[in-house]
């Protein structure tokens, strides 16, 4: 599976939160206070939109090229009056697991048991969703 990325549109007005609309995902509208956290909250913002998609059995837009994407008439206005663009990973969930063998520090796998069940997460759920966080930034 080839991970897709959308060309995100980060817009940002006086007194709000920084925004971001997608081009080829209508509907999906992320937000967060300080643009640091953009990038993880767009990847997980996303991600649902897209699983909700799918869940009511609608299609999911390709994302476009990036060049073509950026040279969208709504993306060139929008940048010549501030805004700023950033690709988002699609980090969706085929749904078929796999499993996997991995080898970890003794330590380091007790504290990743210890705040898995902190979370009510099993050890795989824990893992995958630290990844998926990682990966988004």
């Amino acid at each position: 599976m080839v991970m897709k990325y959308y060309l995100g549109v980060v817009e940002k007005d006086a007194d709000s939160a920084f925004g971001m609309w997608f081009p080829d995902m209508p509907g999906c509208f992320p937000a967060a206070d300080a643009f640091d956290d953009l990038p993880g909250v767009a990847a997980e913002v996303l991600r649902q939109h897209v699983e909700a998609l799918e869940s009511n059995g609608r299609a999911v837009p390709e994302p476009r090229a990036v060049a073509e994407a950026i040279a969208a008439r709504d993306v060139r206005r929008s940048v010549r009056e501030g805004a700023t663009t950033m690709l988002v990973p699609l980090l969706a969930d085929p749904g078929r697991t796999v499993r996997v063998n991995v080898t970890v520090e003794r330590g380091l796998l007790d504290q990743i048991d210890e705040a898995a069940a902190a979370r009510g997460l099993t050890r795989s759920a824990f893992l995958a969703q630290a990844a998926r966080e990682k990966i988004a930034g």
